[in-house]
Formats: structure tokens, sequence, C-alpha cells
């Protein structure tokens, strides 16, 4: 990230979040594009992220830093964005240094039980649905430094891919436990053929 450049974050917002977004994001670069097919392709490749979102399609990650007095209110992520088109179905927030690094900056997201705030190491990635209103805190000393993201999962229904999540897990631990097996065999049947049922590659 060394040698990256950054402009004011606001270029990248939609026109209602510009008003409560402070930032600084990294300018169009051949370095950028190299940081972000490097991300792209780990974040991919996890697991968990293959489990729970089933990606269809990612955007190229925005590089974001705080510094102090920057923040960003509450919003909702736009539905729809970038060219060709891609639809956010989930948000996903890449730490990139250590928590120890900047004091205030959580990311805050506002579910069903209130507001959940998350502040991770460096390395670490959240997963959450772009329909969420969230924020970013603001920053009151040191520097946070980000890459966000979004994710076009083959899967547009939410609770759809929740119950395929279940069972991609339910899978893996019943093989690991037991082996293959006339149950595992049932369960796997089952998961591919919602997976058929729901997904729109």
């Amino acid at each position: 990230m060394a040698g990256l450049s950054f402009e004011p974050g606001q270029t990248t917002a939609g026109w209602h979040a510009r008003s409560v977004k402070a930032n600084s994001q990294a300018m169009p670069s051949a370095g950028l594009r190299v940081l972000q097919l490097r991300i792209v392709k780990a974040i991919e490749a996890h697991p968990v992220v293959q489990m729970s979102a089933l990606p269809r399609h990612m955007a190229p990650p925005l590089i974001s830093r705080y510094g102090p007095g920057d923040a960003y209110g509450y919003h909702v992520d736009d539905a729809v964005m970038g060219t060709p088109p891609l639809r956010s179905d989930l948000s996903a927030t890449l730490f990139l240094n250590d928590p120890d690094a900047y004091d205030g900056g959580e990311l805050i997201i506002e579910g069903p039980g209130g507001e959940e705030a998350v502040k991770l190491a460096a390395g670490s990635l959240v997963l959450y649905p772009s329909t969420s209103l969230h924020q970013v805190a603001p920053v009151t000393k040191g520097e946070r430094l980000v890459a966000v993201t979004w994710i076009q999962s083959l899967i547009a229904d939410e609770a759809a891919r929740a119950i395929l999540f279940d069972l991609a897990q339910a899978k893996q631990q019943m093989s690991e436990q037991a082996g293959k097996s006339p149950a595992f065999d049932l369960l796997a049947k089952s998961y591919a053929n919602l997976l058929r049922r729901w997904a729109r590659p």
C-alpha cells in the first residue's frame, strides 16, 4: 500500500451517503489493481465465504483510510453498483491494520438484536447483509485501514443462503465424524437440489 495515492472518499459514495462520508480512498493505479486482485482471490478462496456467500461476482475492493476525525455515518449500500452492474447481496470489510493502531473506528452494524460494533485484527473479514444500516464510528487517534467490497451471490434470497450455509456445515461435520454414509448422501442430495432450485448463475 505504500505507493498508493488517496483522494476524498465522497467520490465513490451515492448521493445520499456523501453528506455522512468522511474518509480517503486509494486512487486508481496499477498498484491498486494488483492489491485488489490479491484481496479478491483471498476472499473468494476462503471456505467460509464459499459456504456462506456462494459468490457469483465480487466488486473490486475500495481501499479506505480513516484518520482522526474521519467517520462514515449511518447509510445503506447501493443495491446495484459498478459496470457491469453488480447486485450487492453481501458487504465485506477486510481490516488491514491492527485495532491497537487506532482509537474508535468501529464498524457498527444495525441488526434485529440492535447495534453490533466490529473491530477486528488485521487480516480478519466481516461479512454482513448489504441491506443493513451501518456506520463507521469516528476515529479519534491513529489510522484505520480497510478494504471494502460487495458480493453478488448465486442466491439472492438471504433466508435461502442461511439454510444452505447450515446444510453445508452439517454436511461437512457429518463427513468429518462418520465419513460417507446413506445419511450423508441424503443430506448432500438435499443441499444440491436446493442449490439447483434457488441458484441464479
